[in-house]
């Protein structure tokens, strides 16, 4: 029996989507796990809307493009007029991926993308179940839209300066929860951001680059999707892509592979983590963001072992505090602070 973060209570689920063969097959998977209960299903966003205050969901899975009333519309209505957690369900398109993003950032808690031909169903039930439990024990004044500064955008940026040797390197991973974090972080970065950096997001592949686009459009300094071979830059954020684990290459360069996935992911930040540490040494710093699992841990070890050092977000901001409560068990951290105060402590360590 899986356990719930609400005792012996099952999770009510209400599964939206305007598929009938979807809303079926998520119901029946969902239902499966003793600790879930789908108490109702509806085809669009305001059918969703007419039978939430009847159901009383603890969780609801949405559909990103439905008629009448898609999953963004929804998603708005939902956070203001019956405050669930939502998990957004979406196509591996770009087409589906930009609309997640945005859900995302608007008070989504996560997101799963609809099963396709070579992908593992029971890996896909897997991962919905976890997700569904993890939504569940969301506070809900953690979903709130992050204060992103906008007019700090194209017109304030500077262009990347060259990597030199001893430069310092900031490795950043994060998980659930984690669009919303970068979107209130990194805006705060100054155009002139001393170091480079290196981001990895448990996302798929189509999802990561229009999350950097996205960032991109909303920071003073550059991100974007790493590819194989770029070269390390201050004032650059390469995020790794969806399906690639980020290493570097030499002293200036990062490397792609699919190598085996650690801590069940790939991109894994402990693997990023650990090249940065073995290539940079004392001058790493680590970041770890809200996320489930623990991934990051061993990273952040190796990274401190090195005489890097590593920070790590509160559980009062995080969305889910798996991955940030697995370094500090560790005893990995040497700053544990909420996220609107994690760029004046990594500036303070870069400083």
């Amino acid at each position: 029996m899986s356990q719930t973060t609400r005792g012996k209570q099952p999770i009510r689920v209400l599964v939206v989507d305007d598929s009938a063969f979807m809303r079926h097959a998520l119901t029946q998977y969902l239902s499966a796990d003793r600790g879930i209960t789908v108490v109702g299903s509806a085809y669009d966003g305001l059918d969703a809307l007419a039978k939430m205050p009847i159901l009383k969901p603890d969780v609801v899975t949405l559909d990103v493009e439905m008629p009448r009333m898609d999953g963004l519309t929804a998603l708005k209505r939902i956070m203001t007029e019956c405050p669930t957690p939502v998990i957004m369900v979406s196509s591996l398109t770009q087409r589906g991926a930009r609309p997640t993003i945005q859900a995302l950032m608007r008070g989504a808690v996560d997101f799963i993308a609809k099963p396709t031909a070579g992908v593992s169903m029971q890996a896909t039930v897997r991962e919905l179940t976890a997700k569904v439990q993890a939504a569940a024990g969301v506070r809900l004044t953690k979903l709130s839209q992050p204060d992103t500064p906008a007019s700090k955008s194209i017109s304030a940026k500077q262009a990347p300066q060259p990597f030199r040797r001893g430069d310092p390197l900031v490795i950043l991973g994060a998980s659930t929860g984690g669009p919303r974090a970068l979107e209130a972080l990194l805006p705060a970065l100054p155009a002139d951001f001393p170091a480079a950096m290196l981001m990895v997001q448990h996302m798929p592949p189509s999802f990561t680059q229009s999350l950097a686009q996205r960032l991109n459009e909303r920071c003073a300094v550059t991100v974007r999707e790493a590819k194989d071979k770029d070269r390390l830059e201050r004032g650059l954020v390469l995020l790794a892509p969806g399906d690639y684990h980020l290493q570097l290459e030499g002293l200036r360069r990062v490397a792609l592979d699919q190598g085996p996935p650690r801590n069940h992911v790939r991109p894994a930040v402990d693997v990023t983590m650990e090249s940065a540490a073995t290539q940079y040494r004392s001058n790493v710093v680590g970041v770890v963001l809200t996320g489930m699992g623990s991934d990051g841990a061993v990273g952040a070890g190796k990274i401190r072992a090195a005489g890097g050092k590593v920070i790590v977000e509160d559980e009062s901001t995080c969305v889910v505090y798996g991955m940030p409560r697995s370094v500090v068990e560790a005893g990995q951290a040497d700053r544990v602070v909420p996220l609107p105060d994690i760029v004046s402590a990594l500036m303070e360590m870069l400083g």
